[in-house]
């Protein structure tokens, strides 16, 4: 357990000692370099709880619409039909009806 966190100390300080080198943080003077380390602080932070907050639901918005245009609003109206017991014809002809009906609105739009 000792070498796992003596390994996690000293990459965490490479990472340090590369991003001073890289950003030019090394030659700030104290005051400058807790201002440069609290911007970065809340940066980092405000984006890790923007993701941890938003993500999930952008990807669910994500997914349903792709659902949505891979199957359609057909598939709403055959489980809708489905699930009132109606018989196999009634929910072709229930799906033709939703089709007809989106059909003719798309083309009202155009």
């Amino acid at each position: 357990m000792a070498s796992r966190l003596e390994s996690l100390s000293k990459w965490l300080q490479l990472k340090i000692y590369q991003l001073e080198v890289t950003m030019s943080v090394y030659i700030y003077t104290p005051i400058e370099k807790f201002i440069f380390y609290s911007v970065l602080f809340l940066l980092v932070s405000l984006t890790f709880i923007a993701t941890v907050l938003y993500l999930p639901q952008h990807l669910q918005f994500i997914i349903s619409r792709a659902w949505f245009y891979m199957h359609g609003d057909a598939l709403e109206s055959m489980a809708a039909a489905a699930t009132k017991g109606a018989s196999v014809g009634q929910v072709v002809s229930s799906v033709a009806g939703a089709t007809a009906a989106a059909t003719a609105e798309s083309l009202k739009e155009l």
